[in-house]
């Protein structure tokens, strides 16, 4: 297959390539999003963003887009000017084998078997004032019901998606109490920032109490819904939906605004924040279904495109260990260790958890390693650490920043700087973690995933 890149000159075309060729290193999962709005006319006025989507990149293109990355595909449904005839049409041109009407057409535009996409979302933040058609919780629960009682008809293997806000907002109790019986996964939407070091990098905390909130609402609505999956007559309560992080990330609009592109420069101490936020999901993992950063390239993204080629911002390097190493089985990580008691972006953030200079999780992987991920916080501070390995183990050292970087620093003026770091340590002494740095530890054990 080839990569379509939508762009008559080769070098456009060459960097596009050498995009994908860098995404293939974290494993990603695609999202099709702005979907409010979309249709299939060409030229269409894309209300979301106000630019023009001229749908030379379709369903096919980014199917085989996807095939080329190895990555899952998520469609995300129009649910504010399309209908629910659109919605069924659409998933039978991308999954269904039969003689009908789309398969067909699928197999006339050179697809003959189906892609069976998996994941499809009820809609995109259709609590917001900004969206088009956006709806009140009462109306949004009512019409997630009746199109994900239709939608399971037709396949009833994909896995459908709820349209959620924060995850602890009112929205999300009330949609999930009333619409929870035909979803595999409700969606949560959350973005951080702060102009100062340690408010920034600590920001995603205020993302784990919204996972451990909106779990507490998906299994308010199982208890009061008492309902089964499939639907049948008993009151046996099974299935258990997942929560679906697929908007996540640094941003700060006032710094990148939407309607400019939303080209953020990543700094250290954003790179550090990317580390908190992957620590949250690795220590929530056992409610989570999916977790996507938005986005993939330029768009608030670990990858920029130049006309000198792709420069990987520093959050780059913290999503590539954890894609490539922390995997398996979470562990519980026992932290002893100072905290902030600064001010939190949200201010509630130091109100309802504790907020340690050091932010932990860890995984087993199947390879038999045990991964420990770590990010320090503090700008100014070395935290020597008594790390729980037995001595003369061989441990590898993978280090993002550190304290011959400043928090502010980039990589944005045409050289990586900051990058992974490699070195070694056989467990003896206590382990100094750098200031402003974040560290992967990872060393051999007897143990093993079941």
């Amino acid at each position: 297959m080839t990569t379509f890149t939508g762009t008559d000159s080769k070098t456009e075309a060459s960097i596009l390539i050498d995009a994908r060729r860098t995404l293939y290193d974290i494993n990603p999962l695609i999202y099709s999003g702005f979907t409010d709005t979309y249709k299939t006319p060409r030229h269409l006025p894309e209300l979301a963003w106000n630019g023009v989507e001229s749908n030379k990149f379709g369903t096919d293109e980014f199917m085989e887009w996807c095939e080329e990355l190895g990555a899952e595909p998520y469609i995300c449904l129009n649910m504010a000017t399309g209908t629910l005839m659109e919605a069924l049409s659409w998933l039978e041109y991308c999954n269904s084998d039969k003689n009908t009407y789309y398969a067909n057409l699928r197999r006339k535009n050179g697809r003959e078997k189906p892609y069976n996409v998996k994941y499809w979302a009820l809609g995109n933040e259709m609590y917001g004032l900004w969206q088009v058609g956006a709806m009140t919780k009462e109306d949004y629960a009512k019409k997630a019901h009746q199109w994900g009682k239709a939608l399971k008809l037709l396949d009833p293997n994909i896995k459908l998606i709820l349209c959620g806000d924060t995850g602890y907002s009112d929205w999300d109790r009330y949609v999930l109490m009333n619409s929870v019986e035909y979803i595999d996964m409700h969606s949560i939407h959350i973005y951080t920032a702060d102009q100062e070091h340690v408010p920034n990098v600590v920001a995603p905390l205020s993302a784990e109490r919204a996972i451990e909130m909106t779990a507490s609402f998906i299994d308010l609505a199982r208890i009061n819904n008492r309902f089964t999956y499939p639907p049948t007559n008993d009151s046996h309560i099974t299935h258990r939906p997942k929560i679906c992080f697929d908007e996540w990330n640094v941003w700060m609009p006032t710094r990148a605004p939407g309607y400019e592109g939303a080209e953020e420069a990543y700094s250290l101490s954003d790179a550090l924040a990317v580390g908190v936020w992957l620590n949250v999901f690795v220590r929530q993992a056992k409610y989570l279904g999916m977790a996507n950063i938005a986005q993939s390239v330029n768009v608030i993204s670990p990858l920029m495109t130049t006309k000198g080629g792709i420069i990987r911002q520093t959050t780059y390097f913290v999503l590539y260990l954890f894609a490539n190493y922390m995997q398996g089985k979470t562990l519980g990580v026992h932290l002893a260790c100072g905290a902030y008691k600064g001010r939190t972006a949200p201010d509630w953030i130091g109100t309802t958890v504790d907020v340690p200079w050091l932010d932990v999780s860890g995984a087993l992987s199947d390879d038999g390693f045990m991964n420990l991920s770590v990010v320090n916080a503090s700008e100014d501070d070395n935290i020597l650490t008594h790390v729980s390995i037995p001595q003369g183990t061989e441990v590898k050292i993978f280090n993002v920043g550190g304290s011959k970087f400043e928090v502010t620093d980039t990589n944005m003026n045409g050289k990586e700087r900051i990058q992974i770091q490699e070195d070694r340590w056989t467990a003896r002494g206590k382990f100094i973690f750098e200031k402003r740095s974040y560290t992967l530890l990872r060393w051999r054990s007897d143990s093993r995933v079941q």
